[in-house]
């Protein structure tokens, strides 16, 4: 089976003209022209990109879900392949009703028809790993039925076999393989399936979603019907919206376009600065709009985290370079312990300069913010810098908003829309509200330590004391216990302060 497997992949990838890719150095001269001497029953006028494109979606679902991931890695691809791989989107035939039925009564023991008051046969989203129906609960609740595909895992673990062979052999064949880290990328993509092959994993993602946004009148996110999961079964409310993409029919419902722009910057900035976890996945396919205005997120498999060292590292990025501080940028990475220590800062700095100082030819509302962290990802390359899994997520996940952002408004700001945002954050961060909130985290555990402290300090000068001989033990003991008596006064101090901050907040 691998074997026909991957003999389709490589007449797939004959047919679409893919050896290109692998034969492309001048060590594979001859045999390029052996090939093409053969290859008169084929007509390339596509460029490279489109062709691989079209490739992946004849190759299957499986396939297309990875060329979405790559795209992803614009810190490695040449733009125009990276660009046109993220125009895949999965448009898979769904599967058989009767295998959804079959799933859905192994999972609960028994059939549809006894676990929903109405459940629809005919799937209204098919993608490549999972199909939505429509259903409604005991008590009448309108909800959307995901349901695993069966036999994917199978299918998946196979082509992720060929895919590492792949990888195997692009470093093996081509002088640039192993910068490109083709083993990486194939497990990146394991990480990211291994995720939405378990929808119960996906349900906790839209949870913890919905609980940053529980009062948000800008994002709406479905309640998940907990008892109704498993891995293979997710139950969330319907939602109800118009395609983020019909903007014909939101003026219809006199939405405010250039607001609704203005909002989906809004909630991005704010899932990545005040939350730390974000929606990866924000392409328009998995974005309504709700009747008042709200957006509506759906498909929860890719979620992004980031660290308060990778906020920082942001901010004060976004902030140095709009001020056109490329010396702060540089001191940013090697602080956040991205650049190696021995980072020569006025090298990297004028190497930051000489990529990002063109973008200011250009009006400040037409700069990408995407198109900024991938410009300092490939020059961070040239000084040994890994660029971090989280931040590559986020750069395809902000070239997403402001895509979208600016196919609803053509003129948005989207420096004058985050800017607010990322000042707030860093005053939250350096001044006293930052100072207030930290203690308000530690305050728990200053609470369990400081009864404690008389004891401990008992404790250490009693095993110095048995360790000393000599006149002088009991003046050093009465020192200690001085000394450190002043130690236990400045902790109650300082608890008491904290306390006094946080009644009064």
């Amino acid at each position: 089976m691998h074997l026909i497997r991957f003999l389709k992949i490589i007449s797939v990838g004959v047919h679409y003209g893919l050896e290109e890719f692998v034969l492309g150095h001048e060590r594979f001269g001859v045999l390029r022209a052996v090939i093409a001497a053969f290859s008169f029953w084929r007509t390339l006028t596509e460029p490279r990109a489109v062709r691989l494109r079209r490739a992946l979606e004849a190759l299957g679902p499986i396939f297309v879900k990875f060329g979405q991931v790559l795209s992803t890695r614009r810190d490695l691809l040449p733009s125009d392949i990276s660009e046109e791989l993220a125009k895949l989107q999965d448009c898979v035939p769904p599967f058989p009703a009767d295998d959804a039925m079959e799933i859905l009564q192994r999972v609960y023991g028994r059939s549809a028809e006894k676990v929903f008051r109405e459940f629809s046969a005919e799937p209204v989203a098919s993608a490549s790993v999972a199909q939505v129906h429509l259903a409604r609960l005991p008590e009448g609740t309108e909800v959307a039925v995901k349901v695993l595909r069966p036999g994917i895992r199978a299918v998946i673990y196979k082509d992720l076999a060929l895919l590492h062979a792949g990888a195997t052999l692009i470093e093996w064949l081509w002088a640039d393989g192993r910068r490109l880290r083709p083993h990486e990328v194939v497990e990146e993509f394991a990480k990211h399936l291994e995720v939405e092959l378990d929808l119960l994993r996906e349900a906790s993602n839209a949870s913890q979603l919905r609980r940053n946004f529980e009062n948000s009148r800008l994002l709406l996110v479905p309640r998940i019907y907990w008892d109704y999961c498993s891995s293979e079964v997710m139950v969330m409310q319907r939602m109800h919206g118009t395609p983020v993409s019909h903007v014909d029919a939101l003026r219809g419902q006199n939405i405010d376009i250039p607001q609704l722009a203005r909002a989906g910057v809004e909630i991005f900035f704010t899932q990545v600065f005040r939350d730390g976890f974000f929606h990866a996945d924000m392409h328009p396919g998995n974005i309504l709009v709700a009747p008042g205005g709200a957006y509506v997120a759906l498909d929860f498999g890719i979620m992004g985290t980031l660290t308060d060292i990778d906020k920082s590292y942001l901010a004060q990025n976004f902030l140095a370079f709009f001020r056109r501080d490329y010396r702060r940028v540089a001191m940013v990475h090697i602080e956040s312990g991205w650049a190696p220590k021995d980072t020569r800062v006025d090298d990297f700095e004028s190497a930051i300069r000489a990529v990002c100082e063109p973008i200011f030819a250009r009006p400040l509302k037409d700069i990408s913010f995407g198109r900024v962290l991938l410009r300092l990802f490939q020059t961070s390359r040239r000084f040994n810098i890994q660029v971090q899994p989280q931040l590559v997520l986020l750069q395809k996940t902000l070239l997403n908003i402001e895509g979208l952002g600016r196919e609803l408004d053509p003129d948005l700001d989207l420096w004058e829309t985050a800017k607010p945002y990322l000042e707030r954050w860093m005053a939250e961060q350096v001044g006293w509200r930052g100072l207030v909130e930290r203690v308000r985290r530690e305050a728990p555990y200053w609470s369990t330590i400081l009864p404690e402290l008389p004891r401990l300090v008992h404790q250490v000068l009693a095993r110095q004391a048995q360790s000393r001989l000599g006149e002088d033990t009991e003046a050093l003991l009465d020192a200690e216990l001085r000394r450190n008596r002043l130690l236990v006064a400045i902790a109650a101090l300082l608890a008491l302060v904290a306390a006094l901050l946080l009644f009064a907040r």
